[in-house]
């Protein structure tokens, strides 16, 4: 019996067997199928979707159709919004579309403009409305700065008091350096250059002018104290340059760095030579600047050869003005006095002397004022105004923000204390810079 069972089985299993690996081939040929499928359907879809990135084809070297090209281009156009000019015309484009209201062109120009100049981050990048521009930035012929007798230069691209004619209404009225505007004649000037201030205070001589003034503690303050004068104005004719002579030191103080400053300085050190003078000091302090051409030749007269100053633009590398080779005062010991109002082409001239070891300076470090700013007219009316350069030291060194630090320091007291410590040492520094005589 176990024999016959033994038997059955053996004749069995054998056909099992075959159907269960005809079942294993079924499934695989199905799984192979089912697969198959996937795959053809993957491979659409992804080409497809691949088709649609008409530049990642065309990177590749597949042909690309006109209409592809179009779409291409399309949405290029569409997807670039890093210029300004793209996402305010995507502004646009919506508002003039679906907006129940309308554009104010020329508020909206206004209002963009402003907030641009702002973010540059430049304190004196302005945008100047057609009105503004027309009124107090256009360039008058005569720059006397005649008016309440007072020099104005500018500091973060506002307008403040860089000194006070001796003898004029506004030093009796209490105008001092320093001293920011506020107002003129009820109007907001807070703001405004030194180019606007000057203009608008440019009036007929007798005519009146209120001026408000804010005087912080600092040239960098914020709030201060707030006056208002009403002024009477008058022609003032200060001279730009003053001569003395103590002992065998000859001083030539500049007020400013006019067209003509070079001539003045020279000529001046010439007088004081024939005079005796063995030894100069020239006297900077309270200089708003000027022309930088100026500024170059006035360094000229005492330096033979070498950089005077760099000019760092956005297109590289620094370029350089030497000097004219001339020095006709090469010889002369010098010392120069700078204060805290010693400003812009003053600065690069103080700078140029320091540097080249041709004087040593003496005073406070200067306003650190080594930009340039260029107004442009905008074809739609108005004008802009930017920082189009930087002034550097012979060496390489900043001047703004950093100013020139003098060799030797000395603050002179205050408004009541008559003694003059900086032209004192100055001389004095002069003096033991003479060569002793045979």
């Amino acid at each position: 019996m176990a024999e016959n069972r033994k038997a059955r089985h053996t004749a069995i299993n054998p056909q099992a067997r075959g159907e269960r690996r005809m079942e294993r081939a079924t499934n695989h040929l199905m799984f192979r199928i089912f697969c198959t499928v996937i795959l053809v359907t993957i491979a659409f879809v992804a080409g497809f979707a691949l088709r649609s990135q008409t530049a990642l084809v065309a990177s590749w070297g597949l042909p690309v159709s006109d209409s592809e090209q179009e779409a291409l281009a399309a949405a290029a156009a569409n997807n670039s919004f890093e210029s300004i000019s793209a996402r305010v015309g995507d502004v646009e484009t919506i508002l003039s579309t679906y907006s129940m209201d309308q554009i104010d062109l020329t508020e909206a120009t206004y209002s963009m403009l402003e907030a641009m100049m702002v973010s540059t981050g430049d304190p004196y990048a302005t945008y100047y409305n057609p009105d503004r521009y027309n009124n107090y930035i256009k360039e008058t012929t005569d720059r006397s700065y005649a008016g309440i007798g007072v020099v104005f230069s500018d500091y973060n691209g506002r307008a403040y008091v860089a000194d006070v004619f001796e003898g004029s209404e506004a030093e009796a009225k209490g105008v001092q350096q320093g001293d920011f505007v506020n107002s003129i004649d009820g109007v907001d000037a807070s703001a405004w250059s030194m180019t606007e201030v000057v203009n608008a205070l440019s009036k007929d001589e007798g005519e009146s002018v209120s001026v408000a003034w804010m005087r912080p503690a600092s040239l960098d303050g914020q709030t201060g104290e707030q006056f208002t004068t009403t002024l009477l104005c008058k022609v003032y004719e200060e001279a730009n340059l003053s001569t003395d002579l103590v002992g065998t030191v000859g001083v030539v103080k500049v007020r400013q760095i006019t067209q003509n400053a070079a001539e003045l300085v020279s000529q001046a050190a010439a007088g004081l030579r024939e005079q005796g003078a063995e030894a100069l000091v020239l006297d900077l302090r309270d200089n708003p600047g000027g022309y930088l051409t100026q500024a170059v030749d006035i360094a000229s007269l005492f330096i033979n050869s070498g950089i005077i100053v760099q000019v760092q633009t956005n297109e590289g590398t620094p370029t350089t003005k030497n000097a004219s080779g001339t020095a006709p005062f090469k010889d002369m010991p010098l010392v120069v006095v700078v204060n805290r109002y010693t400003s812009a082409a003053a600065e690069v001239l103080a700078a140029a002397l320091q540097d080249n070891q041709r004087a040593d300076v003496v005073g406070e470090t200067s306003v650190g004022k080594g930009s340039v700013q260029v107004v442009r007219e905008l074809s739609f009316g108005g004008a802009v105004r930017y920082t189009a350069a930087y002034y550097l030291t012979p060496q390489g060194n900043p001047i703004d923000n950093v100013g020139v630090v003098p060799q030797v320091g000395v603050v002179n007291g205050g408004a009541d204390d008559a003694a003059d410590g900086q032209m004192t040492t100055a001389i004095d520094m002069a003096r033991s810079l003479i060569p002793p005589t045979a």
